[in-house]
């Protein structure tokens, strides 16, 4: 159930940082469910291969792991990611003749 909840706040996250860089948060959300799903399948049969299948415990929380490093790729492919255009023209805007001199020492 927690691992539910944990898996709903980091697909919120995604889908903020996507509207940010302008892409879709429907897709990012799904890549975020889907890497989750996959990183932890596969964590569990590797889990499964190294500590066999009596130690269930160690098995599930290896799997967890995994799950937690697939939404971790994920967000990563979504930070390399460029900027929205329109943010950077705004950066631009911004800056003023002040900026581009070097701080003074008092």
């Amino acid at each position: 159930m927690i691992e539910i909840i944990v898996l709903i706040f980091l697909c919120w996250h995604n889908r903020k940082l996507a509207r940010r860089k302008g892409l879709s948060p429907g897709l990012w959300t799904f890549y975020t469910i889907l890497g989750w799903i996959v990183a932890e399948i596969f964590g569990v049969l590797l889990g499964i291969s190294l500590m066999g299948i009596d130690n269930l415990i160690a098995v599930m929380g290896f799997g967890l792991l995994s799950a937690f490093g697939g939404y971790l790729v994920v967000r990563r492919m979504l930070e390399s990611q460029p900027d929205h255009p329109d943010d950077i023209e705004e950066d631009i805007q911004r800056i003023g003749v002040d900026d581009l001199r070097p701080p003074h020492k008092n």
